[in-house]
């Protein structure tokens, strides 16, 4: 059984775990998006919580990376070893101050029929269900990671439905976590290394925020610039591997989404990634985030490592509906057209680039004939991006349509043509 995601507004979130071994089924519902969850500033330092029982190494990367594979380190993974439940205690909190998000990897998980498990924040506004699996094997690990809190508190907790008591089989029962990946804090996150994609021939030297960044907070365009801002609300933070991070978006008004190639391109990484819309600031300038709405990447369907792009499905697109979509500009943008980049740089809420009324030279088209991987590929421009910012949709102010997508720093930083991409992409929007 596959997972299957919907969003509620008003209900308390739930994700449900359920169905034979080997095979997993996900429910979802949460509250309204608007509430916000989670701090991004920086808090006053606090001492770790003493529940938290880590074992060396204390940390590790969530894959073996290339030095330049464009998906920006946003997180790291904690290894530990935790046990809940039937005879043991079954709540556990799993702290560390400042973090973005935390997420938490089974090993085992083993329920009674009727019980049934919850990771949820702090204040408990964003909460995920997993029910007991109606067969499992309990020799068998688990070996599945939850969805992301967001915020720097996850707690576990196991719910005792109606039944007989336990007995005998409770040394087979439980829930065992082994590791845990952490969102990096702000400051953290600034002394992360920077890992954005450079064109072939560049020294990895070259910046991709050219000149000082002009770049803002999505929230601060809702007024001065309201056609940008809701075309924000299409992108999306794309959370891979539990710790790496691309920018997504919308595309066309079917479940289709489009990131980098470079960012992944099988079904089985779209699976694990996760997909958070509305991840933006509450405020222009301020420290607060909106719960962020988060479905499952499913289906690869279409991808170009030549033209570095990655078209997907989601599960729950129900969901996500409502942030609207992007379209291609089937034209090639003109040299000095104006233009705007809604992105995730560095693991950040939503920011664009490029403001209403920036001239040419800024965040403008600098060459509409620009060489990617492949002769005359790519569009080039100056708008500042960063590590994380792979994937997002550069577009026309004339328009209001996207003319190419984002995949190089350098300064000129460059895009895949938009008109390129509709062609090839045509038969599946």
């Amino acid at each position: 059984m596959r997972r299957s995601v919907s969003i509620v507004a008003g209900a308390v979130a739930a994700l449900a775990l359920a169905g034979t071994a080997g095979a997993v089924g996900w429910t979802q519902t949460s509250r309204s998006e608007s509430r916000e969850v989670g701090t991004w500033h920086e808090a006053p330092a606090v001492a770790a919580s003493p529940t938290v029982d880590l074992a060396p190494p204390p940390a590790e990367s969530a894959q073996v990376k290339d030095d330049q594979d464009g998906r920006q380190q946003v997180g790291e993974v904690l290894r530990l070893n935790k046990r809940i439940g039937y005879g043991r205690p079954e709540r556990e909190v799993f702290s560390y101050p400042q973090a973005s998000y935390v997420k938490l990897h089974f090993r085992s998980m083993v329920l009674r029929p009727g019980d049934y498990l919850t990771v949820s924040d702090a204040a408990g506004q964003e909460s995920y269900r997993y029910d007991a699996p109606a067969a499992v094997n309990p020799t068998a690990p688990s070996d599945k990671w939850a969805m992301s809190v967001t915020g720097d508190t996850a707690v576990l907790e196991i719910h005792r439905g109606p039944g007989a008591e336990v007995g005998a089989a409770a040394g087979t029962l439980g829930v065992q976590v082994d590791k845990v990946a952490k969102g990096f804090s702000r400051s953290e996150q600034a002394q992360a290394p920077v890992d954005r994609l450079l064109r072939p021939g560049l020294t990895g030297r070259e910046e991709s925020i050219c000149g000082g960044d002009q770049s803002s907070d999505a929230v601060c365009y809702k007024s001065s610039d309201p056609v940008a801002y809701t075309r924000s609300l299409a992108i999306a933070r794309l959370l891979i591997n539990g710790t790496e991070l691309c920018t997504g978006w919308r595309v066309g008004a079917k479940n289709r989404l489009i990131t980098n190639n470079h960012c992944f391109s099988s079904s089985a990484d779209a699976y694990e990634t996760e997909v958070w819309f509305n991840y933006q600031c509450a405020k222009c300038g301020g420290y607060q985030v909106f719960k962020p709405t988060k479905v499952w990447g499913d289906k690869v369907i279409s991808t170009s490592h030549v033209y570095d792009y990655t078209l997907f499905t989601v599960e729950n697109f129900a969901s996500v509906q409502k942030y609207g979509y992007l379209t291609l500009d089937t034209a090639r943008p003109a040299r000095n057209q104006e233009l705007y980049v809604p992105q995730h740089p560095a693991g950040e809420p939503t920011r664009i680039a490029g403001r209403l009324g920036d001239k040419a030279g800024t965040c403008a088209v600098v060459d509409n004939a620009f060489d990617g991987y492949a002769t005359n590929s790519d569009v080039s421009y100056y708008c500042d991006t960063e590590g994380g910012s792979s994937g997002s949709p550069v577009l026309s102010r004339r328009t209001n349509k996207v003319v190419a997508l984002h995949h190089f720093g350098g300064c000129p930083n460059s895009g895949v043509r938009g008109d390129l991409l509709a062609t090839k992409l045509k038969s599946y929007l």
